[in-house]
């Protein structure tokens, strides 16, 4: 049985799960700009609370650490899909979440289960406050831990050859066999925690191979569409 969730306002949540590199964050973040939703990158918070941990000398293997370093991480984020920003403590950590520092380390802290707990909390608290009609929330176990009862449940994927060459070709200078390989420790790493590489009962899976950007946008924004009727609601947003 899944939880009941309540979110005061009524707001709206699209759920969407997804393997590294499948396109999770770029295309949550048009799908919420195209609906006039707020945008929330759960993985942008682990993160964040990997940079807070690395920045108390945390030693973010140590599973009671990270829980008592949790106990201070004072978080801010955007749900503006236009505006990625984060910060912990009034610092901006935007950029700094993103280095391959913080990458190593989020793993180990994503995998505490009361750290996990603790941040699903504060994940619906965000949507609860969004003051929008929607917030499209993307990660991992999004679709069946934190909002099981999503009033649009998406699984984006693509075969890993396309996933490597993708976020290849996001980062200068990128091999795509050490790509590949760092998306496959990821996925592994993250799949002993959470489950997101197969789509639960009720989760539509969008493929996005053999589709663009563009496309993949608009595969997901029909899913929504036949799953709340939320066309009608489409904003003309470039």
């Amino acid at each position: 049985m899944t939880e009941s969730i309540t979110r005061p306002g009524l707001v709206r949540v699209v759920a969407v799960d997804g393997p590294a590199g499948s396109g999770k964050s770029s295309v949550s973040r048009a799908v919420a700009s195209r609906l006039g939703y707020g945008y929330l990158d759960t993985g942008a918070v682990y993160r964040a609370l990997a940079w807070h941990a690395l920045a108390h000398a945390v030693d973010t293997s140590d599973a009671s650490a990270v829980v008592d370093a949790s106990g201070d991480f004072d978080l801010w984020i955007s749900l503006d899909p236009a505006e990625a920003r984060v910060s912990v403590a009034g610092t901006d950590v935007t950029e700094a979440i993103r280095t391959s520092r913080v990458t190593e380390a989020v793993s180990g802290v994503a995998r505490v289960p009361a750290v996990r707990r603790g941040l699903t909390g504060l994940f619906r608290a965000l949507v609860a406050g969004a003051g929008r009609p929607g917030v499209v929330v993307e990660g991992r176990d999004i679709t069946t831990i934190v909002f099981p009862d999503a009033e649009a449940r998406v699984l984006l994927t693509a075969d890993p050859a396309v996933r490597a060459a993708r976020r290849t070709a996001e980062t200068e200078g990128a091999d795509v066999a050490v790509v590949a390989a760092s998306i496959e420790r990821r996925d592994a790493a993250d799949s002993a925690v959470v489950e997101f590489m197969d789509a639960a009962d009720g989760v539509r899976v969008v493929d996005s191979t053999h589709l663009d950007f563009e496309g993949t946008v608009d595969a997901v924004l029909a899913v929504i569409a036949e799953e709340t009727g939320a066309a009608q609601e489409v904003h003309d947003v470039v």
